[in-house]
């Protein structure tokens, strides 16, 4: 085995996985054009308090699983 070869697995090893930012970032993705395209059809979505608060909750910790994935895989 090559030297290059070596410190090219060893690189690998050790680089944390990028699935779950993929994954959650993606999710995240998926769910501001869903929003966005809802609330453009739909002016009165979500004008209820608890539904604003469900969808502002949901989107909080989309970002924040987003970020902390990001910071741990980074």
């Amino acid at each position: 085995m090559s030297v290059l070869a070596t410190v090219l697995a060893a690189a690998e090893e050790a680089e944390p996985s990028k699935t779950a930012f993929y994954v959650i970032g993606g999710c995240l993705a998926v769910w501001a054009v869903l929003v966005g395209s809802i609330g453009i059809a739909r002016p009165q979505f979500a004008a209820s308090v608890g539904t604003s608060r469900g969808v502002i909750a949901l989107t909080a910790l989309l970002v924040a699983g987003a970020l902390a994935a990001a910071v741990l895989t980074g």
